[in-house]
């Protein structure tokens, strides 16, 4: 199938899919109201192979070490899936299941495949990394940019709310210390626990509430610029790749989904 933009409808919910450019959600709008910051970097974009930085672009497969490109000096950031073309496998009126085989730079074969359900009140993301060959340490995850205001008279900016168990430290090169500290008042751009699993909310008041959840226990909150909040579910750390990976194996991929569910106010 074509990598052309997808729109889902569910009530008065839609959803813009760009396969073409990253296979990443580019618009969500309800009631006409668009959720997401618009842009060709922004939406929401899936993070795998990994999720948030790589210190040095470095990490470890047993005794293998691999260089990846430093696309934020000096780490890898991201992943590589947010820059490719991905292939539309099947789509109606409601969902969409988009496929991205794994190339160079990544140093190993797979396949990653994403799903994106709409209900009425409610959108679900899938995502699974797969390999039929090697195995190899694996991150995945979503990195929405919501809008920090939806418009209007007397519109106010968006409030966060959410309860973690800890703070991953933060070093001055904006990755994890090792440490876990007591979670810290923003401005944000750092990873939290949640054991139980991921669970924020978005509070646009007099407009609409939004949550995001997942069964994952990791969640980067960023919110230091000025447009746009981000709430990522991911399932480990920025540089997870070398303390918190999971292994893909040909009998286990690894897989996870996130649910945005909404509400008028």
């Amino acid at each position: 199938m074509s990598d052309e933009d997808i729109t889902l409808t569910a009530g008065d919910a839609e959803v813009t899919v760009r396969p073409g450019n990253g296979g990443r959600v580019s618009g969500l709008r309800v009631g006409g109201v668009e959720l997401l910051r618009q842009g060709d970097r922004f939406g929401c974009f899936p993070m795998v192979p990994w999720c948030g930085r790589i210190r040095d672009g470095r990490f470890r497969n047993g005794a293998t070490v691999h260089q990846l490109p430093l696309n934020a000096p000096p780490h890898a950031i991201h992943g590589t899936a947010r820059d490719a073309a991905w292939r539309t496998a099947r789509k109606s009126a409601d969902e969409v299941v988009l496929t991205y085989d794994l190339v160079e730079p990544w140093p190993y074969p797979g396949r990653v495949t994403q799903q994106f359900t709409l209900g009425e009140d409610a959108l679900t993301l899938t995502m699974a990394v797969e390999t039929y060959d090697s195995s190899f340490p694996a991150q995945l995850g979503w990195h929405p940019w919501f809008n920090r205001s939806l418009g209007g008279a007397d519109a106010q900016d968006v409030r966060l709310d959410f309860t973690a168990a800890w703070q991953e430290e933060r070093g001055d090169d904006h990755l994890p210390t090792g440490n876990r500290v007591d979670p810290r008042p923003g401005p944000w751009d750092d990873c939290f626990g949640m054991p139980d699993g991921v669970d924020v909310t978005l509070t646009w008041p007099g407009q609409l509430e939004l949550k995001v959840a997942s069964r994952e226990e990791w969640v980067v909150i960023y919110d230091e610029q000025p447009e746009a909040v981000c709430v990522e579910p991911q399932t480990g750390p920025p540089d997870g790749l070398n303390t918190h990976s999971r292994l893909v194996t040909p009998l286990e991929p690894l897989e996870a989904t996130t649910t945005w569910t909404w509400r008028r106010l």
